[in-house]
């Protein structure tokens, strides 16, 4: 069963056991799904969706921080409960320890130098490990790798 139809089975047990909020959230997913099928005119696959899930948890922490920062703690629990929800649809993350090490490997197999190398680098790093790790993380190890 692809990522999709999972989505999909989970919506309609959560429409089932009339849990508004996760059924909010999945229907929020799938929309953003179905915007870039038409948008882009393709079929998405299980790396597509993993990255728009990524990309909305990217949005919830945003939020969070922002509404932590306003005192609005109602809506930053509304957010973290919508992310819960969207976690459970991404792979096993690595930890910062396979991620410092997955870099390094790439900066060595391109000889990367410096800082100057950094978008050949990224690009490489971000083919290899989209979708299984923070690539806010990645950035920081790509930016310790060729400064040290």
């Amino acid at each position: 069963m692809s990522l999709k139809e999972q989505i999909t089975e989970d919506m309609k047990t959560a429409m089932r056991a009339k849990d508004a909020e996760r059924l909010g959230t999945i229907r929020l997913l799938l929309s953003a799904m179905k915007q870039k099928e038409v948008d882009e005119r393709i079929e998405l696959d299980d790396v597509a969706v993993v990255a728009i899930v990524d990309k909305l948890i990217k949005q919830r922490k945003d939020s969070i921080a922002a509404f932590e920062q306003a005192a609005r703690q109602d809506l930053a629990d509304k957010e973290k409960a919508e992310m819960a929800v969207l976690l459970a649809y991404l792979p096993a993350r690595m930890s910062a320890e396979e991620v410092t090490a997955a870099v390094q490997a790439i900066v060595a197999e391109l000889g990367a130098k410096g800082p100057g190398d950094m978008g050949k680098v990224m690009g490489a790093v971000k083919a290899q490990l989209s979708g299984k790790a923070d690539m806010g993380q990645v950035s920081a190890a790509v930016k310790a790798a060729l400064a040290g």
